[in-house]
């Protein structure tokens, strides 16, 4: 009778999930797991940090729709790996973690690497289990799966102690997972008519999507329902590109709608449709983009969702898609306003917003913008690029560049406000997404986090191309402190110049530095033509503000009056680059 241990057991279960590829760092504890992969021919993408491996699960996920898988070793492995689980966890990202664990048997004998993994993972997972029957392997991953990707996404961690994993036991009393139907929730029918009926009534709609949209698969479903309905779009960065940005109904992130709120002509929108998105830190509360008096329709899987932050008109626990599947199909044949004036205004809000930097884009002597260096890359991609962005205002300049097409191709920052996940996510994107230019812009701070994946690029085969913005400080912060304190008094902030570019070729990249604005297009193009993982070092100015800075600060500006900028009788306040900016 033939005996397999409980590394071919999880194996075989990745595989009737779906899962070609795991993402790791070797640890003795995992060897019965490496051996399966290599028997069954399973990519195995070994990484220079667990917590490179637990970002590039969740990259994975965030560009394809499906949960990515990192395992890792006990102890320090899996303490490593928290950072990435937390992301994850905080932006409803399915994952599957997998963490080595010390034997049974050594319980209470203080064994190496003996923490309490279940006790730090299960505050940052929507489950966590620890299996003691090898036999029962197959069983908890393929819950392990179901936890990840029903209901509201997220990370689930699943832990195996080494005397299990590498038992064998008789194959027959093995039970492994068999194909599971899932149907998707749907709305009822009366809510389903009251939201059209709102929307038929509505001047001034929005449909601000989320994540939810995303991981439904319902980017076709979201682009016909706007096109049947006349109704404007707005994305979060989970969303981006699920209605192309070139779309005439999509105008952008969910801060488009807030200039309208306060133009002269017309009222702000009087209803507001929440697809699968939370009522967190922009949409509710006091800092929230939605007008206090809109109606507000909120469709969640997830019902303890609805009412988050604020009050919910009409609240609808569905899948996204099954929602815009049979909201559709309702809508079909009945008219609907082609709110022509609301969507003029929504159109020149981002015109205006288009050409906030059109003196900065110049040829002009001097350091250069980080608006002309994320203009010229923007220019430089491919249409169907896929695009990180990974630091403060870094990953600002280059949202605000980029025209997202497709959904899950362009990937930066959420709830966790987590540097370092930019060159993992890229990484992710670049294995489930061989054929695609994949690009990568990092800030010189959080270059520092992850910036040893260069080598996992180069041993693995993943020619990610990586621009790192050297403004040779922390920007974000050190604009925030002086804004705060005055000029020239921060703390903690500075960096120097560094040269990156050198020490990516000692990781095994391709490495370049640029100073000059008109240099950044022809580096770029070398780099993504090289077919190998690149490293552009672009020195840029470190004295222009990015917008997001300033408006975060400047509610609370403090500190010595002659060093603050200062507003004019019109409260208007002139920066570097910038014109003439209210600070309110």
């Amino acid at each position: 009778m033939a005996k397999i241990d409980g590394g071919e057991m999880l194996v075989r279960t990745l595989e009737h999930e779906g899962v070609h590829e795991i993402f790791t760092l070797h640890g003795g504890h995992l060897d019965a797991i490496y051996a399966a992969c290599s028997a069954h021919g399973l990519r195995v993408i070994d990484t220079r940090h667990e917590q490179a491996a637990a970002h590039m699960a969740d990259g994975w996920a965030r560009t394809t729709g499906r949960p990515g898988v990192a395992i890792v070793t006990a102890g320090p492995g899996v303490t490593d790996a928290v950072t990435g689980v937390a992301n994850a966890f905080m932006d409803s990202i399915p994952m599957i973690l997998i963490g080595g664990r010390s034997p049974l048997a050594d319980d209470d004998r203080l064994p190496l690497q003996a923490v309490d993994q279940m006790g730090i993972l299960r505050p940052i997972t929507k489950w966590a289990r620890s299996v003691t029957h090898t036999e029962r392997i197959p069983e908890y991953l393929a819950a392990a799966f179901r936890h990840a990707t029903t209901g509201r996404p997220g990370p689930v961690f699943l832990e195996l102690p080494i005397d299990v994993l590498f038992a064998r036991v008789d194959e027959e009393r093995v039970e492994f997972p068999r194909d599971r139907l899932k149907e998707s929730a749907g709305p009822g029918k009366a809510a389903l008519a009251r939201a059209l009926k709102w929307l038929r009534e509505a001047k001034r709609p929005a449909i601000l999507a989320g994540g939810g949209v995303w991981f439904a698969q319902a980017a076709a479903e979201l682009t016909r329902f706007a096109e049947i309905t006349n109704t404007p779009v707005m994305t979060n960065a989970k969303a981006r590109g699920s209605i192309s940005e070139e779309h005439p109904l999509c105008f952008g992130g969910f801060g488009a709608i807030h200039p309208a709120i306060h133009s002269k002509s017309g009222g702000s929108a009087d209803l507001v449709i929440m697809l699968g998105t939370r009522i967190g830190m922009f949409t509710g509360g006091r800092n929230s983009v939605v007008p206090g008096d809109a109606r507000v329709i909120q469709v969640d899987i997830e019902p303890e969702e609805i009412g988050r932050n604020r009050n919910i008109e009409l609240g609808i626990v569905s899948d996204c898609g099954e929602f815009l599947r049979q909201a559709c199909e309702a809508a079909k044949g009945e008219k609907f306003d082609p709110h022509a004036e609301w969507i003029e205004r929504l159109n020149a809000v981002r015109n205006a917003m288009r050409h906030r930097f059109d003196e900065a884009l110049k040829d002009r002597p001097g350091p250069i913008h980080p608006a002309r260096m994320v203009h010229e890359i923007a220019k430089t991609l491919s249409h169907d690029a896929i695009v990180v962005a990974d630091g403060g205002e870094t990953a600002n300049w280059m949202s605000n560049a980029w025209t997202a097409r497709h959904p899950g191709r362009f990937l930066s920052h959420g709830y966790l406000g987590c540097l370092g996940t930019g060159m993992p996510f890229a990484l992710a994107c670049k294995a489930a997404h061989p054929d695609q230019q994949v690009f990568c812009i990092v800030g010189d701070g959080s270059a520092g986090l992850n910036f040893s994946e260069f080598h996992t690029a180069a041993k693995n085969n993943l020619p990610i191309t990586v621009v790192i913005n050297n403004d040779q400080q922390w920007g974000m912060s050190k604009h925030g402190q002086e804004l705060m304190w005055g000029k020239g008094r921060s703390m903690a902030t500075e960096l120097g110049m560094v040269h990156y570019e050198r020490a990516a070729e000692g990781l095994g990249a391709q490495g370049e530095i640029v100073e000059r604005a008109g240099d950044i297009a022809p580096a770029l193009k070398r780099a993504l033509a090289s077919g190998r993982p690149a490293c552009l070092n672009i020195v840029t100015d470190r004295d222009v503000i990015e917008p997001g800075t300033l408006a975060m600060y400047s509610a609370g500006l403090s500190g010595p009056a002659k060093e603050k900028p200062k507003p004019d009788a019109r409260g208007e306040t002139t920066l570097p680059y910038y014109g003439k900016r209210k600070l309110d």
